[in-house]
């Protein structure tokens, strides 16, 4: 859930430089081995210099068997399979917004008892909804291969933490967590699970487009519960227009610099800066293989795509390979 300013925004990734000019909200962006044209957030052509990505997991699976640092890179995609809304595209409203709507400082600012509301029905949501079996998958391997020496790490542009619950321990959290909140006031950030998040949102977010807003008095949102601050909460999570965190995009660059094999895993490659993250693992020659229900602008730049099911596909893809030790 993240934007970038509309002005040039330079990124380090995988010791080279990638420029982001804007002009009249147009961003080409200009790598070793590609380059494309993207128009008002969303990819405007294809990538250059492309071949068609291979299907073949058996070829996959070799690879897999010799990589020693794996890189997992997660979009929204592999939640839905869990029954997580994704509140974009088509029919993806809660009430009569978009995620896009809701998710900035500006509509936090205007009306923060309805974007309290969003956000307190997302938590919600999230208290029926598992992991998969590609969060589970993903999970497991890392878990496995922990034991042989070799690393998983799972970039995910998901608030939800469904990784974590699946038993992932290397997850970097690009766009935040759902369940973490930020004081506007004394910046403390700290983990909170309460169901409800304070009493007058009990009941509140219905999605449906004729509930009316619940027009919460902003001293019974919720509050700062550090010493005697008392300030107003947000969820901390990177909203539209605003910076990701720069710690964690260093953590990334490292991940993305030191990785040997690369899974794409239900992203549509549209949200920068992660749209980014795997063409640029690809162009230095490292494999990258993409898993998604149907194809992306940045799937002719990979060397596989497996379409399809991520919790059919990428079970498949980090099963226990025969030449793995036996535990």
């Amino acid at each position: 859930m993240s934007a970038l300013s509309p002005v040039g925004v330079v990124f380090r990734l995988s010791h080279r430089l990638l420029t982001a000019d804007w002009t009249a909200g147009h961003r080409l962006l200009t790598g070793p081995a590609w380059s494309f044209c993207v128009t008002g957030g969303h990819f405007h052509s294809c990538l250059l210099k492309m071949a068609r990505p291979s299907s073949d997991m058996a070829a996959f699976r070799e690879l897999f068997a010799k990589a020693k640092h794996i890189v997992v890179l997660t979009g929204a995609g592999v939640s839905a399979e869990s029954g997580v809304p994704t509140f974009r595209g088509a029919g993806g409203f809660w009430r009569r917004f978009q995620a896009q709507d809701l998710a900035t400082p500006e509509a936090f600012r205007s009306n923060p008892s309805l974007v309290w509301e969003f956000y307190h029905y997302r938590r919600e949501v999230m208290l029926s909804k598992f992991p998969n079996a590609a969060h589970i998958a993903i999970a497991e391997c890392e878990k496995r291969l922990a034991q042989q020496g070799r690393r998983v790490a799972v970039i995910t542009q998901n608030i939800d933490e469904l990784h974590k619950r699946a038993g992932s321990n290397n997850v970097l959290e690009l766009h935040g967590n759902l369940f973490t909140t930020r004081c506007t006031k004394c910046r403390d950030v700290r983990v909170n699970k309460d169901s409800p998040i304070c009493p007058a949102l009990a009941g509140k977010g219905l999605p449906d487009p004729d509930t009316p807003d619940a027009r919460i008095p902003e001293s019974e949102l919720p509050r700062c519960t550090k010493g005697n601050c008392g300030g107003l909460l947000r969820p901390h999570v990177v909203w539209f227009g605003e910076s990701l965190d720069p710690k964690v995009l260093d953590q990334t660059d490292k991940e993305l610099k030191d990785c040997d094999l690369c899974l794409v895993v239900g992203t549509s490659s549209v949200v920068y800066p992660a749209a980014m993250f795997a063409p640029q693992v690809a162009s230095r020659g490292v494999p990258v293989a993409e898993f998604n229900i149907e194809a992306t602008p940045v799937t002719n730049s990979l060397g596989f795509h497996f379409e399809g099911p991520a919790g059919e596909n990428v079970k498949a893809a980090l099963a226990p390979h025969p030449s793995e030790p036996t535990q």
